[in-house]
């Protein structure tokens, strides 16, 4: 399966406390509901798509949480065609402390991590699907374990909030795949990651 990760930022690279499905509060974090209603219904529309084609899903601890605290919990949420997706396909958690998922069709991966992912890559075709879970997408960066990344970037500045990528950390280089804006100038970018970036010498 290829592996994708699908995260709304902003535009100084914020994640955290995007909307009413990942409503992240933690660390005295004022700024949440930010990509509420951001976005035209082609934008609307793609992410929707995009669960739907999803074999599987993989989740960090934390966002696993959330997502089933709403989307797999809210009558409304479960209803919507987002909801039905998480709720059809598998869905894996990286975790060492989640003992009992509360979850139907969840599976925990616990001890070499690598190793089980590497097992859900190696199944014939389909997408294994990353949402959220910035701890996790930055670990599956470092591990050369990410295909294709999409970043739905909003047009604001937070200020505030944790970041996708840290200040210091692996440098990266991606090809562009795809690129586009829509009506309300949300951008839609699609990358896969290519080695490490050339640097001129002095």
């Amino acid at each position: 399966m290829k592996l994708t990760t699908m995260t709304q930022v902003t535009i100084d690279g914020v994640m955290q406390g995007n909307g009413a499905a990942s409503d992240d509060r933690r660390n005295g974090f004022e700024r949440g509901g930010w990509a509420r209603g951001k976005g035209d219904d082609e934008t609307r529309t793609f992410i929707t798509q995009t669960y739907q084609r999803a074999d599987a899903f993989l989740f960090g601890r934390h966002t696993y949480e959330l997502f089933a605290g709403s989307w797999g919990s809210i009558d409304q949420m479960r209803a919507h065609p987002i909801g039905v997706a998480l709720h059809e396909a598998p869905k894996y958690v990286a975790s060492t402390t989640l003992t009992t998922p509360r979850w139907e069709d969840t599976t925990v991966l616990r001890g070499d991590l690598a190793a089980a992912i590497g097992e859900l890559k190696a199944k014939p075709g389909g997408e294994l699907q990353v949402h959220g879970s910035g701890a996790l997408i930055r670990w599956l960066l470092e591990n050369d374990l990410v295909d294709e990344m999409v970043l739905i970037v909003i047009p604001v500045i937070l200020g505030q909030g944790a970041r996708l990528f840290p200040e210091t950390g692996r440098d990266l280089a991606l090809d562009p795949v795809e690129s586009r804006v829509d009506s309300k100038g949300v951008t839609i970018q699609v990358h896969k990651p290519a080695g490490r970036p050339r640097y001129t010498t002095a």
